[in-house]
């Protein structure tokens, strides 16, 4: 990823397929978590934003699950990296939510949900990196 040399297309291909299987992990587990402890992300959900949150909740789930799914299967891989792409766009506002909340809390967790903000770029990239090369 840091390397100054381009990567031969087999290299990028490679790393994009590891790099798939990783975001399969985090949205495969995230989006059971939406159905199983659904409670922490109504709470992150803007207020600005319309609608039941647990609405909102299950159908983020529903998404995060439906690109692991896509991330998983080769055939729909490059479009699984795409939807993952928006998917990470689409929940920023909910991290920045998080942030806000939990902006008077104990350091270690404003740090926590400051540290997902970069994240989520480097999420996108990822996904982003998945769609081209795979």
């Amino acid at each position: 990823m840091f390397c100054t040399r381009a990567r031969k297309s087999s290299d990028k291909a490679g790393h994009a397929r590891h790099t798939a299987h990783l975001l399969i992990g985090l949205c495969a587990s995230a989006g059971t978590m939406h159905f199983v402890r659904p409670e922490p992300f109504d709470s992150i959900i803007p207020p600005e934003i319309p609608g039941e949150l647990r609405a909102w909740t299950y159908g983020s789930g529903v998404a995060e699950l439906v690109t692991a799914g896509l991330l998983a299967c080769p055939a729909t891989r490059r479009l699984g990296g795409r939807a993952a792409a928006a998917l990470f766009v689409a929940v920023f506002p909910g991290n920045l939510e998080m942030a806000r909340q939990w902006r008077d809390r104990e350091p270690k967790w404003q740090v926590l949900s400051l540290g997902r903000l970069p994240l989520q770029a480097v999420l996108v990239h990822q996904a982003r990196d998945v769609a081209q090369n795979c």
